[in-house]
């Protein structure tokens, strides 16, 4: 499975949202969308640091993480 990044509180708020909403979406539509936007914030960090020449803080210390599982 492809890594994300953690929920941040703007996350959790609007999943919230979304969910609890008047006309709510699909709860299976908004954690995928959920975890699509964490995939691409996850991979747009790795390539900031590849196209700077560094290496990105995750994968040089892959202890540190932690996988959110839901």
């Amino acid at each position: 499975m492809p890594r994300s990044r953690p929920l941040s509180l703007p996350e959790i708020r609007r999943l919230i949202h979304r969910l609890t909403n008047r006309r709510p979406a699909p709860v299976d539509h908004v954690l995928h969308w959920s975890h699509w936007r964490r995939r691409r914030q996850h991979q747009a960090r790795i390539c900031h640091y590849k196209r700077r020449g560094h290496t990105p803080p995750e994968a040089a210390h892959p202890s540190r993480r932690t996988p959110l599982q839901y």
